[in-house]
């Protein structure tokens, strides 16, 4: 793509950014304005936020590039994505939001009472956030490369000073309207294209309107369908995705700017109803270029498809600019999901190091900025979704049991939630790491028979260990809490009231 429209969106994208980002400033004042928006987020606008940064890299670029690669494999994703706000929904919505805590380490010391188990938290929270960045910064640097002869890391670092200015600026106030804004660009991105290429495919650019034919048996072949999955893999996939949403630092935060626990369940609700939309969108352009770009089915570059697809069928000028719109709405994704990520992070930061001023909120965003670009800059990106669902592994296996079981069980200690945090966090991270050993040995994908010494089921368990790293996990935090002598906080019943009671609800 040799157009300078591509350079031309990402610059106007930036500018949009910047302008409502520093608008935010205006009206942010306080510590709860930088931390929580003042808590007076009303559901649509906050459901439009949450899927500006829920909706990342990892969705916009890899979920149709995944369809590409694997077909209806790929389709487990979205529908773990969705459901994962489904069990937000219903089990952690509303009590988040009654419990007046700003980040998720709040939240965990005032239901343990325990400063151990705030630290242990808050570690993991970071982890999973700089994980969660990383990503982002891979796609800004896989777009910029695809658009202009530019170093990769001019995507990264350009992604990353935006997000440190706008979020040290404005904090949660500014970044709810950026995120709101940069939702619809997303959706608008990929939607005006799939039209046009919809149209494309019924011959409307052709001469005589040449309708593309195919067969459908060879382009979404059988074996390629959930009858052909692993059940095992698909499970635990499943079971990530579904769990690992819980676990996110900057999902949950958000159900913080609520006005109050009903307003955080409406959002929930409308958050579903978008982000099912986009996903709906992104897995049809997936499905297109399995008919008209087969080419592109490789690791790393099917990544790219939504990117080429337009100036593949569209032709012209027409094509060009619905490129370049697809690379503004790729840029929002990685500002979406990074500046959600990076205010939950500096608000962690912030409160447990530096006592929760502005101040100190605004140093810590550059800090928590800084730290993944570095790791961005030196690391090789893998496949966007990949790396996305390793994220969501982790964050089921380490935060998740305790959220839940923080919420609805009263028997929760201290001691058990920091032995379930450590033994899910550890074993999840062994398992990955050598899985991905194993392949870098060239012991051949988690699946199959043996290879080379190395039992398929093994692998499996290596590169999906949900199924057993959650459940492992749960159980050292129910062992260990009712093994505790000491028992749960004197405090915990009107603690879990509070949680529990709905609030009147506001005019």
């Amino acid at each position: 793509m040799t157009s300078a429209l591509p350079l031309v969106a990402i610059a106007l994208l930036l500018l949009a950014t910047g302008l409502i980002g520093f608008y935010g400033l205006r009206i942010s004042r306080t510590t709860s304005d930088f931390f929580v928006a003042s808590r007076t987020v009303r559901p649509v606008w906050n459901a439009s936020a949450i899927s500006g940064e829920y909706l990342s890299a990892g969705t916009f670029l890899g979920l149709s590039g995944l369809v590409l690669l694997s077909g209806a494999e790929a389709f487990w994703f979205p529908v773990g994505y969705a459901a994962g706000y489904l069990l937000v929904l219903l089990f952690v919505a509303g009590p988040l939001r009654r419990s007046g805590a700003y980040t998720i380490p709040d939240f965990v010391h005032a239901r343990l009472d325990s400063v151990v188990a705030r630290r242990v938290t808050s570690v993991l929270v970071l982890v999973i956030g700089w994980l969660y960045v990383v990503p982002q910064l891979h796609g800004a640097a896989l777009v910029i490369t695809s658009v202009a002869a530019v170093p990769p890391w001019v995507g990264s670092v350009g992604i990353a000073v935006v997000v440190s200015a706008v979020v040290a600026a404005g904090g949660m106030r500014s970044i709810t309207f950026v995120q709101a804004f940069q939702f619809w660009v997303k959706l608008t991105a990929l939607a005006v294209p799939l039209v046009f290429v919809l149209m494309a495919l019924g011959g409307a650019f052709e001469p005589g309107g040449a309708v593309v034919t195919f067969d459908p048996a060879a382009v979404f072949p059988h074996e390629a369908g959930p009858g052909g999955l692993d059940a095992y893999a698909t499970v635990s996939l499943l079971l990530a995705l579904l769990l690992g949403t819980t676990g996110l630092p900057h999902v949950l935060v958000r159900f913080y700017t609520s006005p109050d626990g009903g307003s955080a369940r409406r959002t929930t609700v409308v958050v579903l109803v978008m982000i099912s939309v986009f996903y709906m969108v992104s897995s049809t352009l997936g499905l297109v270029a399995r008919v008209v770009a087969p080419d592109l089915a490789a690791p790393g570059v099917a990544d790219t498809v939504v990117l080429t697809l337009p100036t593949r069928l569209v032709p012209g000028l027409g094509g060009e600019q619905l490129a370049a719109l697809v690379v503004a709405g790729a840029f929002a994704a990685f500002l979406g999901t990074s500046s959600g990520l990076v205010v939950a992070l500096a608000g962690v930061v912030s409160q447990d190091l530096f006592g929760g001023t502005v101040r100190s909120f605004r140093w810590s965003a550059v800090a928590c900025t800084l730290i993944p670009l570095a790791f961005a800059l030196v690391t090789i990106p893998q496949g966007l979704v990949t790396s996305v669902g390793t994220v969501f592994v982790f964050a089921a296996s380490a935060l998740s049991p305790v959220i839940l079981l923080g919420v609805w069980w009263r028997g929760l200690t201290a001691r058990g939630a920091v032995a379930g945090m450590v033994v899910g966090a550890v074993l999840c991270a062994t398992a990955l790491l050598a899985s991905s050993a194993l392949v870098a040995a060239g012991y051949g994908s988690p699946s199959g028979g043996t290879a080379d010494g190395v039992p398929g089921v093994v692998r499996a368990l290596l590169a999906q260990p949900a199924a057993w790293t959650i459940p492992l996990a749960t159980a050292t935090v129910v062992v260990v809490s009712l093994l505790d002598r000491r028992g749960p906080p004197l405090r915990t019943d009107r603690f879990l009231r509070r949680l529990h009671v709905p609030e009147r609800r506001r005019a």
